[in-house]
């Protein structure tokens, strides 16, 4: 997926300004695809000049005007394509993993408040992704809403159940991130219980004689 598929996806709903896009962006899929705001607004112009958007100058306010977005048959086109193609599987990068896999290297104390905050931000993300999936289970969703209304009542059922399996899937993936991170804790629990020594626990040394003393 790309941002630029993430943002006529969400077009395709109902046309939109930037800062709407940006709102919506950041209330529905941002927690699948992350894209800063700087990016956003340059991927439009970008969109424009491929020819996947239709853009119109409406008024705001008595005197300001802003940029509306729409998405045309070009790039409904992509979309479609871009679904039909299989998606890469890109190498992982996983930040987390990569320091526990060295938590010898750290403090009893860094490593817990390390899986601690990471804990604490799938919980959240959890309660949070919950409350939406009940939102979209009671069609309270805005621009789910407006979605429904674009399309035939025949496909309501569909496009309902396929924002419930993208968004359980995200329920599922911040469980088990819990579960990992409390893995952890218990795991520096019991390992400090019996006294098992940490490297980073030690005073610094000459960065040359890391090996066995």
């Amino acid at each position: 997926m790309s941002l630029r598929h993430a943002l006529l996806a969400l077009l395709t709903a109902e046309p939109m300004t930037g800062y709407d896009l940006v709102k919506y962006f950041d209330g529905t899929i941002a927690n699948m695809w992350s894209a800063p705001h700087s990016q956003i607004y340059p991927e439009l112009r970008r969109m424009e000049a491929d020819g996947l958007i239709d853009v119109r100058v409406v008024p705001r306010g008595e005197r300001a005007q802003k940029r509306e977005y729409a998405v045309n048959e070009n790039g409904v086109a992509a979309l479609r394509t871009w679904q039909q193609e299989l998606a890469d599987y890109q190498p992982e990068r996983d930040v987390y993993r990569l320091r526990s896999a060295h938590f010898e290297l750290s403090t009893y104390d860094a490593a817990r408040r390390q899986l601690t905050e990471h804990r604490n931000h799938y919980m959240k993300l959890l309660t949070d992704t919950r409350q939406f999936v009940a939102d979209i289970e009671a069609r309270r969703v805005p621009l789910l809403q407006q979605r429904l209304k674009q399309r035939p009542e025949g496909e309501h059922e569909a496009i309902i159940a396929f924002k419930l399996f993208a968004f359980r899937g995200e329920i599922t993936k911040a469980e088990a991130e819990i579960a990992w991170a409390q893995e952890g804790l218990d795991l520096l629990d019991d390992l400090e219980q019996r006294g098992a020594p940490l490297f980073g626990e030690e005073p610094a040394r000459d960065p040359w004689s890391l090996g066995p003393s």
